[in-house]
């Protein structure tokens, strides 16, 4: 997993990389540049369109700089704009505009019709990690100038204005792309920031992970590779008994949907038993829609030892009598998974939340959350008291959402890569719920339930959305769950 580094630390990190490689700052900025026209080519090298590349003062600038000097070597056609003469600008910045050859244009921003961008691409590299204070002058007068092109947009580490630890004030550079180099900056993964960001690339230029964590603040970034080596592995004599026994809780009248969809995506996800426990009255829809599952009657909550992992809350409803949950949660002394109304019930009755079992998952959705905890200004706030609950009540808190982000007891947080937008829509959260409580009942350590989970569904989300794209439902989410196990190749 990538450790995220702070903004302040990047240009610490840098210095102390080069020093234990024996290069220059100048190499890893070569480095940066090549893994960046690596990228560039795979999805832009026919499309036969001029490159503007905007070059602030500072080793963003440098960055841009080498970026044109490689894709003129490329064939591209490559247009510099400056901001500086060189002489005032970074020492690296002036190694590469030395080495700019003949071919590519330079030009002074000033001396620039903006209209020439239109149809085209454009390349930030203005301000990287840097920006501590909203953008003014002639760096404001050239983004919003930018900003108004109809042209394919990519910035160099940061969208320029974007600070890389907090929430922007003023504007910024709207990027489509977003290349960052070696791990994400916090300010990439904010929802405040998500319409610059654009689609979020992480581009390797070779500081391995080990070098990154004497750096990192226990904050993580989870990829498709970190998913493989968490998951449990059975042999050819496991049976039903080994793959969990669970039990999910929820549904009332009108709501059966939801917990179906809960039941559905933990026998997906490998469950060997599936146990509901839902109204009487109601129980027929889930023999309908899931034959598979078993449908417990309400004796059942007498006997939770019987099961590895309980679930608790998705179309529940909230006229529970607040005794009958505290008597499940006193009742089972292993970690549940709590979503939607079982989390609606805890905020409406606070006192419960002292009964938790330890090492249980949460999943609010930001509503839900800010219910459990108070209104927060922004994203920031909103991750601080995630990491404040969960180390206050011994829990994972799973705060659903653009990545999905896992806050942890020991105050480390983890933040999920797959996902899109298409998957905003009902039922996707009932569909973790079934999950996360499928991998619980496998016997999965919780975090690695939560982070597994989490990442699953995301990736299920993707593969489903190839073809769904704004039509994609909840169902759709469960359908690709058997997918997600074959990209990343899980027995």
């Amino acid at each position: 997993m990538l450790d995220i580094i702070s903004g302040n630390r990047v240009s610490e990190l840098d210095k102390a990389f080069v020093k234990s490689e024996g290069i220059s700052s100048w190499d890893l900025m070569e480095r940066a540049a090549i893994s960046f026209c690596n990228w560039f080519k795979i999805g832009f090298e026919n499309e036969n369109k001029k490159i503007f590349v905007f070059c602030g003062p500072g080793n963003n600038g440098g960055d841009g700089l080498a970026i044109a000097r490689l894709l003129e070597m490329e064939g591209f056609g490559v247009t510099v704009l400056i901001f500086e003469d060189s002489v005032n600008c970074s020492q690296d910045y002036q190694i590469n505009f030395k080495k700019l050859p003949i071919g590519v244009r330079v030009l002074g921003y000033r001396d620039f019709d903006f209209n020439q961008v239109h149809g085209n691409i454009c390349i930030d590299a203005i301000f990287g990690v840097g920006v501590n204070r909203p953008l003014s002058g002639k760096f404001l007068e050239t983004i919003n100038s930018l900003n108004q092109c109809n042209s394919e947009k990519i910035s160099i580490d940061m969208p320029s204005g974007v600070p890389s630890d907090g929430i922007l004030v003023g504007t910024a550079f709207k990027a489509d792309f977003t290349c960052t180099f070696q791990f994400p900056k916090l300010g990439l993964l904010l929802p405040e920031h998500a319409d610059f960001t654009g689609k979020i690339e992480v581009l390797d230029i070779g500081i391995p992970s080990s070098f990154l964590e004497s750096f990192g603040q226990k904050r993580h970034f989870v990829q498709k590779q970190d998913i493989p080596h968490l998951h449990r592995h059975f042999n050819g004599f496991s049976h039903k008994g080994d793959f969990g026994r669970i039990l999910l809780v929820g549904g009332s009248k009108g709501k059966m949907g939801a917990i179906l969809l809960s039941a559905r995506a933990a026998m997906r996800c490998g469950s060997g038993l599936v146990h509901v426990q839902a109204p009487t009255e109601e129980r027929l829809i889930l023999q309908i829609g899931a034959p598979e599952v078993m449908v417990a009657n309400d004796q059942v909550i007498e006997h939770l030892g019987d099961f590895d992992a309980v679930g608790i809350g998705p179309g529940w409803g909230t006229d529970i009598e607040p005794d009958d949950f505290r008597m499940i949660l006193t009742s089972f002394k292993f970690p549940i998974v709590v979503d939607a109304d079982g989390l609606n019930l805890l905020s409406r009755n606070k006192n419960l939340l002292e009964f938790l079992p330890q090492k249980s998952i949460l999943t609010p959705h930001l509503k839900e959350f800010e219910r459990l905890v108070g209104p927060c200004q922004n994203h920031i706030e909103r991750l601080q008291k995630a990491l404040d609950f969960s180390s206050k009540f011994g829990v994972y808190l799973v705060l659903k959402g653009a990545f999905t982000s896992i806050s942890c007891p020991d105050g480390s947080q983890y933040f999920n890569s797959s996902g899109n937008k298409y998957m905003a829509t009902a039922g996707a959260g009932d569909v973790l719920t079934g999950m996360l409580t499928s991998f619980l009942g496998q016997g999965y350590k919780p975090l690695d339930a939560a982070i597994c989970g989490v990442f699953h569904h995301g990736l299920a989300g993707d593969l489903a959305s190839m073809d769904k794209r704004k039509g994609l439902i909840a169902s759709d989410i469960i359908d690709s769950i058997p997918r997600t196990f074959l990209e990343l190749g899980i027995d």
